[in-house]
């Protein structure tokens, strides 16, 4: 899906697309046409991974690390290797082999996430190896990076210059060539899916167990399409969609983020302390107008660079991830509003990476010949603009969709009234990220077309009515489109996801995935969190 910004929280990452549904073969590879000779995978199939302290001060002394290789194109595996990192805690009862998590983005870094809130994942620890990965092109697993063009067309004016700005785009998009690799040409959800199994196989599981949030459900449902017979308990929490256009995200994005922002203003102006005062009407135009001021003369930051409107309009984006933000984002508003100090604001805008990081042309260069090699990166090595670089390369590898220049310029002005109107404050923000994937190749067009009806046992999905990132329509959709096997969990509350922030979510979920356990299709959890309903409601 669009760019959907990162928080603290390890589950609240935002969510897109795949490879063939197909049945399996022997050890586990997808089958094709029976004429159809099939890549020799089988050495990476074999590996039998040995695991061990992780190598970094900053991690858990419990959290252990290894490595899985992987083929760089699995068309043509003798072409070259990547390293996929891996971290898990042990079991600490029997163990039933492993489950996997998956912490969404795209672009998410999955260690330095279990490092930070392995605490929220103990409980499956009681009949699991709890394990998750930094997928190709993110993390310690070949970064990709655009090195110094990160920024270069992310200025919201050349919307109203639009050849300019697709001219920038097209320069940053080879920029990003450039410096990534060549794991930048598979980085899809299509290759990182065909990972999971080899993972799976890795970690000595006949079947793949699986927990993944908003972008990371994505990557679940493609598995289910390839490995259908190799899927074990799946639970989907913040569910991504499988069929809209990224133009469509991008719409949904905006809507979702400005209902969000009204909440929080609904909140905000009931305290003294709201920057904005106490008229709820006044507060929301407020907003609106700071956005246009900075956008037009941003403010310099003590890191020597600068806050424009879309700046704080991102940075807003993460902090109504999770209704636990909600003060730090009021104190950060009223610190920028009343004293013009950007700090607080700065912190909500970095939040996406918890790596130790270098910045700028270092980065890039100090993450350069690792990846080309295909190994592990440090993670002092990480390039600083890894998550916002995988997050687009990613959407833009599963979504098919490139209009040429001249449809983008005939179409600007109407697509930017509908994004506006959706929300006078993402709007803008939003449809900036949606044209990032021009002068990129096209992408894949497997999830529309080829991710439905998977053949696959139970699979539980988690739907939050207040999900800023992954409205909750989309997990309706998406289980009609997955078919039989999808089980829908209504989560009544707000923020994105529901695991961490809703008990009723946490006890559903655990249940299926140590138990196999699952509550009726259509049960809600209250948004107090409490316990769950088995009556079936589709209303709002």
């Amino acid at each position: 899906m669009l760019a959907k910004p990162t928080t603290r929280s390890a589950v609240r990452r935002c969510a897109g697309a795949g490879f063939l549904a197909l049945a399996l073969l022997g050890a586990g590879l997808p089958a094709t046409a029976a004429a159809r000779p099939q890549p020799d995978l089988s050495r990476f199939y074999r590996q039998k991974p040995t695991w061990s302290s992780c190598d970094s001060p900053d991690m858990p002394k419990d959290l252990q690390c290894t490595a899985v290789t992987v083929p760089l194109d699995y068309a043509r595996p003798r072409s070259g290797t990547l390293d996929i990192a891996l971290a898990r805690y042990r079991a600490t009862g029997p163990s039933h082999g492993s489950v996997l998590l998956n912490f969404g983005g795209p672009g998410g870094a999955g260690i330095s996430e279990l490092a930070s809130d392995g605490r929220e994942f103990m409980d499956l620890t009681n009949g699991y190896d709890v394990v998750t990965f930094d997928p190709r092109g993110v993390g310690r697993s070949s970064p990709v990076s655009c090195g110094e063009a990160s920024d270069a067309a992310d200025d919201s004016a050349g919307l109203d210059h639009p050849q300019e700005l697709l001219r920038q785009l097209k320069l940053a998009a080879a920029e990003c060539a450039r410096h990534s690799g060549p794991v930048l040409a598979h980085i899809g959800t299509v290759d990182a899916a065909r990972d999971l199994d080899v993972i799976r196989q890795a970690l000595g599981d006949k079947k793949l167990n699986y927990l993944g949030f908003s972008y990371g459900t994505r990557l679940g449902a493609v598995y289910a399409a390839e490995f259908p017979h190799k899927v074990g308990r799946f639970a989907l929490d913040g569910v991504d969609t499988l069929t809209e256009p990224l133009s469509e995200q991008g719409v949904a994005g905006a809507e979702g983020q400005q209902t969000a922002l009204d909440d929080f203003l609904d909140w905000c102006t009931t305290d003294v302390a709201c920057p904005f005062g106490q008229d709820r009407r006044a507060a929301g135009e407020q907003i609106v107008r700071l956005v246009r001021s900075l956008d037009a003369h941003p403010v310099p930051t003590d890191l020597g660079g600068s806050l424009s409107g879309q700046d704080l309009v991102g940075a807003i984006g993460q902090g109504l991830y999770s209704k636990e933000l909600w003060p730090s984002l009021e104190r950060a508003l009223a610190s920028l509003t009343q004293e013009g100090d950007t700090r607080g604001v700065l912190a909500f805008a970095t939040s996406g990476s918890s790596l130790p990081v270098r910045s700028g042309a270092a980065a890039s260069a100090a993450s350069g010949g690792h990846h080309r090699k295909g190994g592990i990166v440090d993670p002092q090595d990480v390039p600083a603009d890894n998550l916002a670089a995988a997050l687009m390369a990613i959407n833009c590898a599963d979504d098919p969709d490139r209009p040429t220049a001249n449809r983008i310029v005939a179409d600007l002005k109407n697509l930017l009234a509908r994004y506006e109107q959706a929300s006078p404050v993402f709007g803008r923000y939003r449809l900036t990220q949606l044209l990032m994937c021009y002068g990129r190749p096209r992408g894949t067009d497997f999830v529309r077309d080829r991710v439905k009806n998977v053949g696959t046992g139970d699979m539980l999905l988690v739907g939050t009515r207040g999900d800023p990132a992954t409205p909750y329509r989309w997990t309706v959709e998406t289980a009609a489109r997955l078919g039989s096997p999808a089980v829908v969990l209504d989560n009544k509350g707000d923020g994105h996801t529901g695991y961490t922030s809703s008990t009723c979510v946490h006890e559903t979920v655990d249940d299926f995935l140590l138990y196999g356990s699952l509550p009726p299709n259509g049960s809600s959890c209250p948004a107090d969190g409490k316990a769950w309903s088995d009556a079936t409601d589709s209303g709002d």
